[in-house]
């Protein structure tokens, strides 16, 4: 696969959410989850760890999201 384009996981205080994910999305996840555990030397990465970093690089590689969100950034927002 490669060398996996995020990076190591920082942590951050979480905020829970449930989403459903097809199977072959799950098994993608599972897959993307232990290569990128060997690649940081964290060789049993849970792959729920990894939504939250996945979806803010890809929401910061969206032109017209950056472009056109909001820049107030307070609480709820």
């Amino acid at each position: 696969m490669g060398n996996p384009r995020l990076g190591a996981i920082v942590e951050d205080k979480p905020v829970r959410i449930t989403v459903e994910l097809s199977a072959a999305l799950h098994r993608d996840l599972l897959a993307y989850a232990a290569v990128h555990g060997e690649e940081h030397g964290q060789p049993h990465q849970s792959a729920e760890r990894l939504v939250a970093p996945m979806l803010a690089m890809f929401m910061a590689s969206d032109r017209g999201f950056v472009k056109g969100r909001p820049r107030c950034r307070g609480p709820g927002t």
